[in-house]
């Protein structure tokens, strides 16, 4: 079976694409979604004087908004109906799952099945809503208390904001899942990838203009590119890295035959929290230069301008402490996500077990053990590609668009991606082979 589905993915070609007709609707479909979403990111909030808000915008585009600008597409830059973007929704995710590993309830829910997923689904839905509606609120009230930017400030003002942009975060919420339902790969992934690379033709653009202008050496220019191809290598050989455990199972009797038991592996991968660490890490120290920036620096005490600057971006604490939440969000995010004694619990139900340890708890002892030794290494990859691109922009001041976080996410949905258009083109050539050998079989029958 191995072999075959090996030879199968070998003769994938342009010829078994052009037949797979469900799979080019599907990618129609996707590329037809993500069209509208782009479209969506340029129509402006109303009220707002685009002129005034670019100015302020500049300002921030240092802090989190900055950050929350490129995942966005630049919708938040322009601050259009989906400035708020598909984050309301991760952050709910994330709440749950964070709840369903300390609520028992959710908990029972999660191990429902089919139906408990549902569920949990539609509460993660309920608190996408509330999140964004305190979200579109903060910036309403942010918006009009800077100058000039909002041409009628008031109460109605506060009213369509919420209403507008919380309307575009559920708009692509529910883009997000038609996506996935009907087109091809995540469809909230696909969202927040597009919003990435739509930005990417404007950072090569000015990165190609101070090469031109002389500010940055062509030998610079070229270093740069052959290290991002290098980088990209990288991440995608340890994003499909995986650690297998050898699952056996025991001999079985039908009747009067014996059959042999099987073998399986249970696959842990490298880097089991994904973008998470770095998206949290860097939230959370760009927050404090965001605060400040809407206050009145000026008006500053010494000691919390000394803190606001060595927080700043390639500032050895900046740097230091990236590193450290990257590590502690790794290992927090990996115990969430992935809980031993469930799965040990689960192998022991099916019969399964680890060679050398015994079902229940000796095997999720071994689990943990390796999934912590796996994990560490996953942190310290994290680190080294979230804190490259800092180290570049502070030694040579080039300014880099794909920063470490947006580069895993980048990758690892374009790798996701091709690896769902593989898997429909095998299953299309499987349903040929099996069209074929019927035909054949009932023209032996006549």
């Amino acid at each position: 079976m191995a072999s075959a589905a090996e030879q199968l993915a070998s003769n994938l070609n342009f010829a078994a694409f052009a037949k797979a007709e469900d799979l080019k609707k599907r990618i129609w479909f996707t590329l037809g979604a993500l069209f509208v979403y782009r479209l969506g990111t340029y129509i402006p909030l109303p009220g707002i004087n685009p002129e005034a808000f670019a100015q302020a915008f500049q300002q921030q585009s240092g802090g989190v908004l900055g950050m929350f600008n490129m995942f966005a597409g630049g919708a938040v830059e322009r601050m259009a109906i989906f400035a708020l973007g598909i984050m309301p929704y991760i952050s709910a995710s994330i709440i749950m799952q964070l709840m369903t590993s300390v609520i028992p309830t959710l908990e029972a829910l999660k191990k429902e099945g089919e139906q408990g997923r549902k569920i949990i689904n539609q509460y993660t839905r309920y608190g996408t809503v509330l999140l964004a509606l305190v979200q579109s609120y903060g910036i309403a009230v942010g918006l009009q208390s800077g100058n000039n930017i909002v041409s009628s400030p008031g109460l109605f003002f506060q009213i369509s904001t919420v209403i507008t942009l919380t309307g575009g975060t559920m708009f692509l919420m529910w883009l997000g899942e038609q996506i996935t339902a009907r087109g091809i790969g995540n469809g909230i992934s696909l969202i927040i990838f597009a919003g990435i690379v739509a930005g990417m033709p404007r950072a090569i653009s000015g990165t190609l203009e101070l090469s031109r202008t002389g500010a940055l050496s062509t030998g610079l220019v070229l270093a740069i590119m052959a290290l991002a191809v290098v980088v990209i290598a990288i991440i995608v050989f340890v994003e499909r890295a995986q650690r297998r455990l050898l699952i056996q199972y025991p001999k079985r009797q039908v009747g009067n035959r014996m059959f042999q038991g099987d073998t399986s592996h249970l696959p842990l991968k490298l880097n089991t929290s994904g973008v998470i660490p770095p998206i949290f890490a860097s939230s959370l120290l760009l927050l404090p230069a965001t605060l400040a920036g809407f206050s009145n620096t000026q008006n500053m005490p010494a000691w919390a301008s000394s803190i606001l600057s060595a927080l700043g971006h390639g500032q050895p604490i900046y740097m230091f402490l990236y590193g450290a939440m990257i590590v502690f969000f790794a290992f927090f995010y990996t115990a969430i996500v992935f809980n031993p004694k469930d799965t040990a619990d689960q192998l022991k139900k099916h019969s399964g077990f680890i060679p050398g340890y015994r079902p229940g708890e000796r095997t999720a002892e071994y689990i943990d053990y390796v999934l912590t030794r796996i994990t560490v290494l996953g942190a310290v990859y994290l680190v080294a590609v979230c804190l490259l691109p800092e180290y570049l922009i502070a030694a040579t001041g080039v300014p880099f668009y794909l920063g470490g976080t947006s580069l895993l996410i980048v990758v690892s949905v374009t790798l996701d991606t091709v690896a769902q258009i593989q898997g429909h083109l095998i299953a299309h050539q499987y349903e040929g082979l099996i069209k074929k050998s019927k035909l054949r079989g009932g023209k032996r029958g006549r």
